[in-house]
């Protein structure tokens, strides 16, 4: 029996690492969807000596393929890695690639959350349309690099929402629905994410590994 090939997806939080591997799962489901499965995705934690890179992009493909590049390297593996975050358009994108510091603490979701609603907090309802980014990377051994990105439009609400997902989820109101995507199950909000769209589009280049 043939082996299937390690994927290392860059990052130590095992909640993306179910995600994505839902999200792949979900994509290679559909008919006529790409054949992943001798695709072993690994999460970094079974790579102990693997550092935390420090994510000093100015994109969020530049993060994604910062932390990509890196495990690949050191691991002899393919790897794949993302960066994303929240682009609020009376900020001028921002708070982009410093969405999950915004508050002056990698991870803080709540003070991140509560700083931009106070920020925008006198702007009209027509006004607060907003957009969840992501770049996925993928990189090989070989030196080989591909980045696909994903968005995803809607708007922010004055109060939080429901109890799923993380970070801006629940301010979060998706163009055509009337949930937040912390409202969402994990499967609807992986359908329409920008996230779920990223890996969508690189699941054709991770199939392409076998």
């Amino acid at each position: 029996m043939t082996e299937p090939v390690k994927v290392v997806l860059a990052t130590r939080n095992t909640h993306k690492l179910g995600e994505l591997q839902a999200i792949l799962a979900a994509v290679a489901a559909r008919p006529g969807g790409p054949d992943l499965s001798r695709i072993a995705l690994v999460g970094a934690n079974e790579f102990p000596d693997l550092p935390d890179v420090v994510e000093s992009g100015l994109t969020f493909a530049a993060n994604a393929l910062l932390k990509a590049v890196d495990a690949a390297e050191r691991t002899g593996l393919p790897a794949i890695a993302d960066d994303s975050g929240i682009c609020v358009d009376v900020l001028n994108g921002m708070p982009g690639i410093f969405s999950a510091r915004w508050g002056g603490k990698h991870g803080a979701d709540a003070a991140n959350l509560d700083l931009l609603l106070a920020q925008v907090g006198d702007i009209a309802d027509e006004h607060r349309g907003a957009q969840f980014v992501c770049a996925a990377a993928l990189a090989l051994p070989d030196g080989t690099q591909i980045v696909r990105e994903g968005t995803v439009r809607g708007r922010l609400l004055r109060e939080r929402r429901g109890e799923g997902g993380f970070g801006y989820d629940p301010v979060f109101l998706p163009d055509g629905f009337d949930r937040t995507t912390a409202e969402l199950t994990a499967a609807e909000k992986n359908s329409i994410s920008h996230r779920g769209r990223a890996f969508e589009a690189l699941a054709a280049d991770l199939a392409a590994l076998v």
